[in-house]
């Protein structure tokens, strides 16, 4: 959801602060008040093209930010992070700044970032309805997610579109393998030699190490052994060890410490040093057993390094590299067909196409009977919106050689009166009609709309009377499970939210201002009393506001 929107130097707008709740609000106000400008000041920090008339008149740049709460989005968080643009945990902040020499900046969790990834995660957060480069729903992709969830076949048109992904990648290389046939062919028989060598070779990079090590120790060996000796001879072995010596100086110190206790904190020092000793002249000894002077196993290891380098210097790689060469090898084999050649591959080729076309038609029955559903609940929901006699269509256009995304384009189609042809959604001309069809879609497709935030701008248009209480009803549905708001001019809309700001122009030293007034009960029975009265407000105008709010006076 939307927490809060800041704005700074926008049109007529010096500063402004919002934090906004879950659920239904609705934002009022006199005509010309600046109302349309908050939508315009949330559409600029989701993407939007700016404009330097945008900046308040006399100040150098405008800024406008938001603060998103997206624990609810996981697929939101992970664009995000591959992206590197995650933030704090379960929000994104969004801030647009405009200058007035036109230079535009946008940024993601305070990251510099550019306007087409601001859109696309505008795309994710918001839906705008009433400004048609704004609406999700004129979009072909988003209809046909939008029907997909509707069916609750998102994660089988997901699996339509890797099967799709399989099919053309093993065409691909059936149709490159035809192509150069020949040289394929010697490409496979180099590889298929290169593969058995290397197989054969049998090494590895754990072996590498272990082989150099053995290999040293076996070429010095006798170098280690005259080390060895001399050292067991010098500390416990030879006349006059290190070790004969210090048991000596020892055993006449712990003598002589009879007459003087003072010499105990020598021998604490030296009796230490003997325990080294006697431990170092053990461990050599053991060392030295495992020493020997093996010709043989001496030639087997410098033969295996000598086959090592030889096979590297063929293949122009380090002996490190050789490992990573044979995988290399297999996987291009594969792409090559394997050991069966053009036969497999065009046998894959085949299992692939099988497997998304079944896939393909399951997906296409469920979007079927989705379709019909979907069309019928918002054709019918249309007739109590000043659209008597319109229909809605999702249509469904075959594609016979299939798709990323199934065998079909979906397309909404709509005739929005009694005699109207139906007609692509994004074709529709009145801004109230579009705005209150997306309203009804929303709101039949509620439980399974992924678009958290929705906004309704010229929803009202039009209507009034039966036909607003109908929408501002369908308003606060909808808020059960997305956070909406919505300008209005009815008073029937705005007494159905949870929240109702005002929006008001004042006049301050020379130069009008927008300002927005979180309404409290009394204060709402009395501009829904203005949105009914007009000029002059009556205690019966009151009253009625209050009936609509569902008070008592």
């Amino acid at each position: 959801m939307l927490r809060t929107l800041g704005i700074r130097d926008f049109v007529i707008v010096d500063h402004l602060d919002l934090e906004f709740e879950p659920g239904f609000t609705v934002l009022t106000g006199e005509t010309g008040a600046g109302k349309s400008i908050l939508v315009d000041a949330l559409s600029l920090v989701l993407g939007e093209r700016s404009d330097a008339g945008l900046v308040r008149e006399g100040c150098a740049r405008a800024e406008i930010s938001a603060e998103f709460s997206i624990g609810a989005l996981p697929e939101l968080s992970q664009w995000l992070e591959r992206n590197d643009l995650a933030g704090e945990t379960d929000v994104c902040l969004l801030r647009r700044v405009l200058e007035s020499g036109g230079r535009s900046r946008a940024y993601v969790n305070g990251r510099a970032s550019t306007l087409q990834q601001v859109k696309e995660l505008g795309e994710r957060l918001v839906d705008i309805h009433g400004q048609h480069e704004h609406q999700s729903l004129l979009r072909a992709p988003a209809q046909r997610d939008l029907l997909d969830a509707f069916a609750a076949a998102g994660g089988l048109a997901r699996e339509v579109e890797q099967a799709w992904r399989l099919w053309q990648e093993l065409t691909r290389q059936r149709l490159e393998w035809e192509r150069n046939a020949e040289a394929l062919a010697s490409e496979r028989e180099r590889l298929e030699w290169q593969l058995r060598e290397l197989t054969q070779l049998a090494f590895s990079a754990d072996e590498w190490e272990a082989l150099q090590a053995d290999h040293r120790r076996l070429a010095y060996a006798a170098s280690l052994i005259e080390a060895v000796e001399y050292a067991l001879e010098a500390l416990s072995e030879g006349e006059g060890c290190a070790l004969t010596t210090v048991n000596g100086v020892l055993a006449r110190l712990g003598a002589a410490q009879e007459f003087d206790a003072a010499l105990k904190d020598i021998l604490d020092i030296l009796e230490p040093a003997q325990i080294q000793l006697q431990e170092a002249a053990y461990g050599l000894r053991q060392y030295r057993h495992r020493l020997e002077l093996d010709p043989a196993k001496l030639r087997e290891a410098e033969q295996r390094l000598e086959a090592v380098h030889s096979t590297a210097r063929k293949y122009r790689v380090p002996a490190e590299r050789l490992p990573e060469l044979l995988l290399g090898a297999a996987r291009r084999l594969e792409e090559l067909g394997g050991e069966l050649g053009i036969e497999a591959l065009a046998q894959r080729q085949s299992a692939a196409r099988d497997a998304y076309f079944a896939l393909a038609r399951e997906l296409t029955g469920r979007r079927e009977r989705a379709a019909r559903d979907l069309s019928a609940k918002v054709t019918d929901a249309m007739q109590t919106l000043a659209m008597a006699g319109g229909r809605f269509e999702v249509m469904l256009h075959t594609l016979i050689d299939g798709g990323a995304h199934g065998c079909e384009q979906v397309e909404f189609q709509v005739a929005a009166h009694s005699g109207a042809m139906l007609r692509p959604l994004a074709k529709v001309a009145s801004g109230g009609e579009l705005s209150r069809l997306s309203l009804v879609i929303q709101t039949v497709t509620s439980e399974v709309a992924q678009m958290p935030v929705l906004v309704f701008d010229e929803v009202d248009a039009g209507i009034g009377g039966r036909v607003a209480e109908i929408v501002g009803r369908m308003l606060k549905q909808l808020g059960r499970r997305h956070q909406v708001m919505c300008i209005t001019h009815l008073p029937q809309v705005a007494a159905a939210a949870d929240q109702q700001w005002q929006v008001a122009k004042r006049e301050l030293n020379g130069a009008v201002r927008t300002s927005v007034s979180v309404l409290g009960t009394e204060q709402r029975v009395a501009e829904i009393a203005r949105m009914l009265g007009g000029v002059r407000i009556t205690d019966l105008t009151r009253r009625h506001a209050a009936e609509m709010l569902g008070l008592k006076l």
